[in-house]
Parts: C-alpha cells; sequence; structure tokens
C-alpha cells in the first residue's frame, strides 16, 4: 500500500530514487515543517532530475508541450524550495519566463504582467513521518487582457508528476485561492521573502 499511495506516477518519476518497501533516497526523515531552506534544497537537489523526466514524459493534451520542456530554461526566482503553505502544504520552486520576468521580480504589489508571461512551479512535499512526495507542475498563463475576466486573465494548468495533464475545476482549485489571498498583488503568490531572487 505505501508503495501505490507514495509513488502514484513513479514509473515515470525514475526508478533513482526509491529504495526497498517504495521509500524514497530523498526522504529527509523529519518532518517537512523542520525542514531548513538548506535542508529544502538537498531534498530538491536529489528529486530535481526524476521530477523533471516524470514532468516531461507523454502526452500533454491542452498543455503546451514545449511550456514544460522549457521552464527549467527560465528566471528562477526562489533561491530554494520555499516552505510549505499554500498548494497543500508542498515547496516550491519558480520559473518565469522571460516575458515577464523583469516585473515578476520586482515582487510588487498590483504588478504590471504582461500577457504572455508564464509561470511554472516544481512541487513535492514532506509528512511528519520524513517522507517525500512529488507534486505537480504548476504553471500559470497570463492572457490577453479580457480573454477571462473571471480569473484576471490567467490561465492554470497542472502536470502529474508522471507527466498526465490534471483537470481541475481552476475556479475552485486555483483561481479562487490566488485572488482571494493575492488579489491585492495581481493574484501572484510570490515566493517567501528569504527566498526570492532579486533581480
Amino acid at each position: 500500500m505505501i508503495a501505490t499511495t507514495r509513488n502514484i506516477g513513479l514509473t515515470a518519476f525514475g526508478a533513482s530514487v526509491l529504495m526497498a518497501g517504495g521509500a524514497l533516497a530523498c526522504d529527509p526523515g523529519k518532518p517537512g515543517s523542520e525542514l531548513t531552506g538548506d535542508e529544502a534544497q538537498a531534498v530538491y537537489d536529489c528529486l530535481a532530475e526524476a521530477l523533471h523526466d516524470g514532468y516531461t514524459s507523454g502526452a500533454k493534451q491542452w498543455i503546451p508541450t514545449d511550456k514544460v520542456d522549457d521552464y527549467r530554461n527560465w528566471t528562477l526566482a526562489s533561491s530554494f524550495p520555499a516552505a510549505p503553505g499554500f498548494h497543500d502544504n508542498r515547496f516550491l520552486l519558480t520559473w518565469v519566463n522571460d516575458v515577464g520576468a523583469e516585473e515578476y521580480l520586482r515582487y510588487a504589489e498590483n504588478p504590471k504582467i504582461p500577457a504572455g508571461t508564464w509561470i511554472a512551479k516544481e512541487s513535492f512535499s514532506v509528512n511528519d513521518d520524513g517522507n517525500v512526495r512529488p507534486g505537480p507542475l504548476f504553471l500559470m498563463q497570463k492572457v490577453q487582457a479580457g480573454t477571462s475576466p473571471e480569473t484576471d486573465d490567467w490561465y492554470y494548468m497542472l502536470v502529474a508528476p508522471n507527466g498526465s495533464p490534471m483537470g481541475v475545476d481552476v475556479m475552485t482549485a486555483c483561481s479562487e485561492c490566488h485572488q482571494g489571498a493575492y488579489g491585492f498583488q495581481g493574484g501572484l503568490g510570490y515566493p517567501v521573502e528569504e527566498a526570492r531572487i532579486g533581480q
């Protein structure tokens, strides 16, 4: 049962991070809430190759494949995986494409994020037993003004750890949270201050 519940999608995620009994070689052995920034980064360093291999596996259907393939060539906005909070207490590492990086990295209230901006957030979680689980790749796309006023002109997409696109209600699962918690900063949940990379 452990291997089933913890390792959803891990056939694509990569055998290199699996140990006997379904454990992950990257498990820090302590709760995620107790990890320092350096310890969270060490977990990410262990997972990084397998995470990307998993996200890029298989067909993406409605999600642009080139964005999933290329996001690690964008501007990195966090110096280590941000501490758990939203996104079901997952650790997040954030990239922004060239269109929006300069404005995003101001971390401003009421930012003027240009249409064509893409944001990618890799994720993983660490439970109270110190066990790691890979999380989705979260994607946001800023579209032309008036295209989707109900989401403040943001499109939201998720890719599972095994590379499958995830169908979610973007209003209740994404937009309402982003606008409710971060409407004053354009719906953007920036990395925590200590993790932010400036211009």
